[in-house]
């Protein structure tokens, strides 16, 4: 197996501990710093994390450490798996470790409901001169812990490092095409979750696969206008970080949105329940498109059914009453 770059990932959660698993596989010396002292002896000495991957082995190789500057110096690269709405927070605190030099690499989906800023804008305000990239695409924390077939796309303003990303996270079972598209990136992984939530609710609430692909098909045009409307080209909307992300995330309660939803159409207490950033983006997403005069009524159905201005059943209720219209 060919030398890799070593890798460090900031966050101990299903995803994090997944991408530190696969790096490993690849080849790359890994550490994962996470701030829970069970999570980093449990990774140690077990090579399991039970509380996030409950039932998977991960790599031999892979170590954890609660030693950020440790850990943040490990890494030629560092992947960045810290929940959208907590990464502003966490990069204030860890910022001081950040080498200039190494590449940050996001990999949380979301909007900055406090702000409204995309997460490599979110990175770029507390660390200017630092490399940015974006992973994003249709990938369960399980499948690429176990090694199944997985494609993503990484993205940065420069091609030339969103070319080195794909190449150092590429293996044999974890394929990642690049672009320098990264704001399309984004969009994408952001607004699925928001669809996410009405598809799950559609079933959860007994309306059937027809409007469940409904409001996913339609869902879609208003995250391709949103996305347009901001410089994203259409190949990548199109594409894994788009389109793709989309099918997995509205199609399975394994996605922890549509999860929320099936739950909220079953009128069932959310209390508790994992976290699901469609929730965060939802209503930033609704002043995101009012800002470019976009009609984004699926979206807004969700930021109002979250925020108990109306039922699903009276949401449904408005979309099936809008004004007839050519689809586009």
């Amino acid at each position: 197996m060919s030398k890799r770059p070593p890798i460090t990932i900031m966050g101990g959660g299903a995803y994090g501990t997944a991408l530190g698993t696969m790096a490993a596989s690849n080849g790359s010396s890994v550490v994962l710093y996470a701030r829970d002292t069970a999570t980093v002896s449990s990774i140690n000495e077990t090579h399991r994390n039970d509380a996030y991957l409950p039932g998977i082995d991960l790599h031999a190789s892979l170590k954890a450490s609660a030693d950020a500057k440790t850990a943040l110096m490990h890494g030629k690269f560092i992947l960045c798996v810290i929940p959208a709405q907590a990464l502003s927070s966490a990069l204030q605190e860890l910022k001081d470790h950040i080498p200039v030099s190494t590449p940050l690499i996001i990999c949380a989906k979301g909007i900055e409901r406090s702000t409204g800023r995309l997460m490599s804008e979110v990175a770029h305000y507390i660390l200017p001169d630092h490399q940015l990239g974006i992973l994003s695409g249709p990938s369960f924390a399980t499948d690429v812990a176990r090694g199944l077939p997985t494609a993503v796309t990484v993205a940065s303003r420069n091609q030339v490092l969103a070319d080195q990303i794909a190449l150092v996270l590429s293996g044999s079972t974890f394929r990642c095409y690049s672009t320098d598209d990264a704001t399309g990136v984004e969009i994408g992984g952001a607004l699925k979750n928001v669809l996410a939530i009405a598809a799950g609710a559609a079933i959860g609430r007994g309306y059937g696969a027809s409007a469940q692909a409904a409001l996913v098909t339609r869902g879609f045009v208003e995250l391709r206008r949103i996305g347009h409307a901001l410089g994203a080209r259409s190949e990548t909307i199109m594409g894994l970080s788009g389109l793709g992300d989309l099918m997995l995330t509205c199609s399975t309660p394994q996605s922890r949105n549509y999860s929320y939803g099936l739950a909220l159409g079953k009128g069932e207490d959310l209390t508790g329940r994992p976290l699901a950033e469609g929730v965060a983006t939802a209503s930033i997403a609704v002043e995101l498109a009012a800002r470019h005069d976009i009609d984004v009524p699926i979206i807004s159905a969700v930021s109002r059914i979250l925020d108990n201005e109306i039922t699903v059943d009276q949401a449904m209720e408005a979309l099936l009453s809008r004004p007839l219209k050519n689809e586009d």
